[in-house]
């Protein structure tokens, strides 16, 4: 699909003050700072921070994504190592997550996707190794990073089999996304039963002892994108002690520490969170991004952290109230991030190119962009204590920087974290601390060939732009899809 033409590139924009201006006609607030600084010149971003007391070397962070590069044992691949490899060139100090993991072969979201089990613990350490050996010899030393790794169960998405037959595990029956996903209505067989999610505590436990004894800092339990802890937070329909009202609905997270806890007292806990949702779209007959029908489904019991009367807005008091409770945990790392890739992409992943499945973006996609990091600065100031890792800032393309500086500066978020941009330009961290400049050459320009690989069964990697994937078979392959 071809880009809107309604809205302006953001490479168009020559200077902070000219790309100021076109945010203000926007109506966008964001905090931009006329230039790059390097750590030198004293930039907000090359500050240490502590985190579970450790003092940690700057505020760059790395988001946890999926590479569809594993082995089906769920291995990591040499594809897998060189992302990793790449990671730890970054210069960022904080690799969250670093890849989605399964806990479980039937969690997994692709046949591909890395396996967090205790066979797979030697794969993982080399994950790890190549990361930490990359960084040290660019940087001196690895002592000041923080490394954890994101455990999942892709729930409603999962596809462990086959990247053509979902094999879905839900929690409840959703009005929209049933179809989706080839669940009929009345059909409760793909619903997991509380004696299963008890099961599933366990293999977590099993995949968090894994991770500690391969050496990582701490794990995501992820809690966002519309996978299975997301979709534990809209059980509002839920029968029994996972569903219902919201300390049913929060159960899983409190039984996923106590558990994890009790089984490795030394490895730390955060949360990666879908802070707001809203309701899902669809493509119309012009290929712009529409919200489904939901007049008939008012009031809207069927997200997290969405107005129920108006689903196209969202509502952040059961969101806060689920970080008051991370605070009671102990949880004090948080990453915030919103919506679902599968059901409204223009607010979780803004971009100017969709991806195959989308949908042509239905707001400039800064108004997805600035709605992120607007959410993160609400929750960085009403829980102080807690770190916040704030999102949405790759959109930003050549000004990232200079937003990111000054939204650490003014106190919206404690870090800023880069996902895809760290697949084409995985060291824009280090040419801002050391150059105070990048190379608008290697910028993610939201082409979305990340996610329209993977959509159709091949690894994820930006075909565009990195001469490695250019070279691929796969690169014809996503060319041809695209055209259609």
């Amino acid at each position: 699909m071809a880009a809107a033409p309604h809205y302006p590139r953001v490479s168009r924009y020559k200077t902070a003050e000219a790309f100021r201006t076109h945010l203000q006609e926007l109506s966008i607030e964001l905090p931009l700072d006329e230039k790059i600084l390097t750590a030198a010149e004293g930039s907000p971003l090359a500050q240490p921070i502590e985190i579970f007391g450790r003092l940690i070397g700057n505020r760059w962070c790395i988001h946890p994504m999926e590479g569809w590069d594993g082995e089906s044992n769920g291995m990591p691949s040499e594809h897998t190592l060189r992302r990793w490899r790449r990671f730890g060139e970054s210069g960022a100090k904080v690799i969250f997550g670093g890849e989605a993991s399964a806990v479980c072969h039937q969690g997994r979201s692709n046949p591909y996707q890395l396996l967090a089990v205790p066979a797979n613990k030697n794969g993982f350490a080399a994950l790890l190794n190549v990361l930490k050996q990359q960084h040290k010899q660019l940087y001196g030393t690895a002592d000041d990073l923080l490394i954890g790794l994101q455990l999942t169960h892709s729930g409603r998405f999962s596809k462990p089999n086959s990247s053509d037959r979902p094999e879905p595990r839900i929690l409840f029956h959703h009005p929209i996304l049933d179809k989706r996903v080839g669940v009929a209505p009345h059909d409760d067989s793909a619903i997991m039963t509380d004696g299963e999610i008890e099961e599933l505590i366990e293999r977590y436990a099993d995949a968090a002892k894994m991770a500690y004894d391969a050496g990582f800092d701490f794990v995501d339990l992820k809690h966002c994108h519309g996978y299975l802890g997301h979709e534990f937070l809209s059980a509002h329909t839920r029968e029994g002690q996972y569903g219902g009202a919201f300390a049913n609905r929060t159960r899983f997270l409190r039984n996923l520490a106590q558990r994890i806890r009790a089984e490795v007292p030394g490895l730390h806990l955060a949360v990666r969170l879908s802070a707001f949702d809203l309701i899902p779209f669809r493509p119309a007959q012009d290929g712009v991004g529409v919200p489904e029908p939901y007049e008939h489904l008012l009031p809207y019991r069927y997200g997290f952290g969405v107005d129920v009367l108006n689903p196209l807005q969202y509502d952040l008091s059961e969101t806060f109230q689920f970080l008051s409770e991370m605070e009671e945990l102990g949880i004090e790392l948080a990453n915030i991030t919103g919506g679902s890739p599968y059901y409204n992409p223009h607010i979780q992943r803004p971009a100017l190119f969709p991806p195959s499945d989308g949908y042509e973006p239905p707001e400039d996609p800064l108004t997805g962009a600035a709605r992120l990091i607007q959410v993160a600065r609400i929750i960085k100031a009403k829980f102080p204590r807690m770190k916040i890792i704030g999102t949405g800032y790759t959109y930003l393309q050549e000004f990232l920087p200079h937003a990111a500086q000054a939204a650490v500066r003014e106190g919206w978020t404690d870090m800023v974290g880069i996902g895809r941009m760290a697949l084409i330009y995985p060291n824009l961290p280090a040419d801002c601390l050391t150059r105070g400049a990048v190379d608008s050459k290697r910028l993610c320009r939201t082409f979305s060939d990340c996610t329209t690989a993977p959509r159709h069964g091949m690894i994820s990697g930006c075909y565009p732009l990195d001469e490695y994937y250019k070279t691929m078979p796969e690169a014809a392959r996503v060319k041809a899809i695209k055209k259609k």
